[in-house]
């Protein structure tokens, strides 16, 4: 089998190969293996169980392990059938009968049928299955709306919900809904994401923290053989150094390329791609406790920062200034009335007045690099200057990706006044569900890390996802967005051109509008 090949012989080039660019202080030109496509990841995975993952840093990882019910289309965010072949939805909009593909395994040996799929959503959603203890699982929310998951027989599955909701099946394409093996859980309980099995086209080889993890190739994929042997994801946390090690041949593809770099690849050994999608880099602000528990404040930073120089000076014109909490890509729902705050410093500075918080001091967390964090560091020192421009005395804290999640996620009440974060979603729905509303504060189990709270949005959103019309989605969406942007619990900075490079041995590769990487076709000679 192909994968056997590369565990004998291609391992011991590939470690070679890794090593010594690792040991380089600049790396020298390398080649890396044929049929092994090595991608510079931004940051260390988290983990490989796909319910207890929240970053798309993991997802482009998990998205080539394993499937869900449903995908999406390529080049999309239309749903299609894949571990599924077909469903159906009740008259009511609260039932959802899905037919399973025929012969289908997990990597482990062990066979995809409807009591597998009810075993993942009750792990992630009853608190008292004998295996909900390996979570958490931060997206559950996403499925919330299910009250209950049955196997009406081997083939079929059934989920009832307790309202129409309409997000079901593009969440179910999400990587919450991915399926993993029962045996595999079963098996290593809560190190299952460090042994993860899935149906995927690539089978999970080997995890060597902060080095590399190692998929190889399913021969078995009910979808057919993916064209590469393997695929080896590097965590380069610097982007200086993925951009080195991208020149120098030691990785065949990199996401997510700073704009000061995308010159150095205009040349015949490289290519360029880029693509729309939905996207927003915000500030989180801390709307609980601080300068920024008053409305005033929170408008006076959106103010106050310089957002279009932000995105022509820093991000080179890769971006777009952002006017409120929907990314445009969704042009059904997005409320194109609004108009992003203008950068106006001395409106800033009258409302920090009016509000008595002249000289604040104010703790900002930024990150090193992580998913669509659009150079962070760059960018939260821009902002600082901004902020010391209309009167704040700003302290930046700096921390590795997967530590300032952990940081920023359990909510910042007593720790920071404002965070960057990034989220690329997959529906109107997402984003402002689970990091807006009240019950998505973080002692809730949401992201509502700035504990925002508003009623009319409450209701707005839980309206919203409930109907199946998609005109009314449409309205209930733009009035939200108005209501939110009046309120500013983030600054709304930029919505990104998502960006890959890849070297001129790679062939068939796409970007995707979710973001994810989908690596099965891409070819590497």
């Amino acid at each position: 089998m192909a994968h056997s090949r590369l565990t004998r012989r291609g391992f011991g080039i590939l470690t070679a190969t890794l090593l010594a660019s690792a040991t380089l202080a600049v790396p020298v030109t390398a080649q890396t293996p044929p049929e092994v496509l090595v991608i510079g990841q931004i940051a260390e995975p988290k983990s490989l169980d796909p319910h207890a993952v929240t970053a798309v840093n993991d997802f482009r990882i998990l998205m080539n392990v394993y499937d869900g019910l449903v995908r999406y289309a390529p080049g999309t965010l239309d749903v299609e059938p894949a571990l599924a072949t077909g469903w159906d939805i009740s008259d009511d909009g609260t039932v959802y009968t899905f037919t399973l593909r025929e012969g289908v395994s997990f990597h482990d040996g062990s066979a995809l049928d409807a009591e597998a799929v009810v075993f993942n959503f009750e792990r992630m959603l009853n608190e008292d299955h004998p295996f909900h203890a390996t979570g958490p699982f931060p997206l559950s929310f996403f499925f919330s709306a299910v009250q209950t998951v049955e196997a009406v027989d081997p083939g079929t599955v059934r989920f009832t919900l307790n309202e129409p909701y309409a997000p079901f099946l593009s969440n179910l394409a999400y990587p919450t809904g991915l399926i993993v093996s029962p045996a595999a859980v079963m098996a290593h309980g809560a190190e299952f994401g460090r042994n993860p099995s899935g149906t995927g086209p690539f089978r999970f080889a080997e995890w060597r923290a902060n080095e590399r993890v190692v998929v190889t190739r399913n021969d078995d994929y009910w979808d057919g053989r993916a064209a590469s042997e393997a695929v080896v994801f590097r965590p380069i946390t610097d982007a200086n150094t993925r951009v080195a090690e991208m020149l120098a041949g030691g990785i065949d593809l990199m996401v997510e390329v700073p704009p000061v770099a995308l010159s150095q690849f205009q040349g015949a050994n490289f290519q360029v791609v880029e693509q729309a999608g939905p996207h927003l880099w915000f500030l989180i602000l801390n709307a609980k406790e601080g300068p920024f528990a008053d409305r005033r404040v929170r408008q006076a930073a959106n103010y106050a920062i310089n957002k279009q120089a932000l995105v022509d000076d820093v991000l080179e014109g890769t971006a777009a200034v952002a006017a409120g909490p929907t990314p445009p890509a969704f042009a059904w729902a997005y409320n194109d009335a609004l108009e992003p705050y203008p950068y106006d410093p001395d409106r800033a500075r009258a409302l920090i007045a009016e509000a008595g918080a002249e000289g604040a001091d104010l703790t900002f967390y930024v990150t090193e690099g992580g998913s669509g964090m659009l150079d962070p560091i760059a960018m939260g020192t821009a902002i600082q200057a901004d902020l010391a421009t209309v009167g704040f005395n700003v302290k930046i804290e700096t921390y590795e990706w997967n530590t300032f999640l952990g940081k920023v996620n359990p909510g910042l009440e007593g720790k920071a006044d404002l965070a960057e974060m990034a989220w690329m979603t997959n529906d109107p729905d997402t984003l402002p569900f689970l990091a807006l509303r009240t019950d998505a504060w973080p002692d809730k189990g949401g992201f509502n890390s700035g504990y925002y709270s508003n009623p009319r949005v409450d209701d707005l959103l839980e309206a919203a996802r409930a109907s199946t019309d998609q005109d009314e989605r449409a309205a209930l969406y733009r009035e939200m967005q108005q209501i939110v942007q009046e309120d500013a619990p983030w600054v709304f900075v930029a919505n990104w051109k998502q960006n890959a490079v890849t070297s001129d041995r790679v062939t068939n590769f796409r970007l995707e509008p979710s973001f994810f990487l989908l690596l099965k076709d891409v070819e590497k000679n």
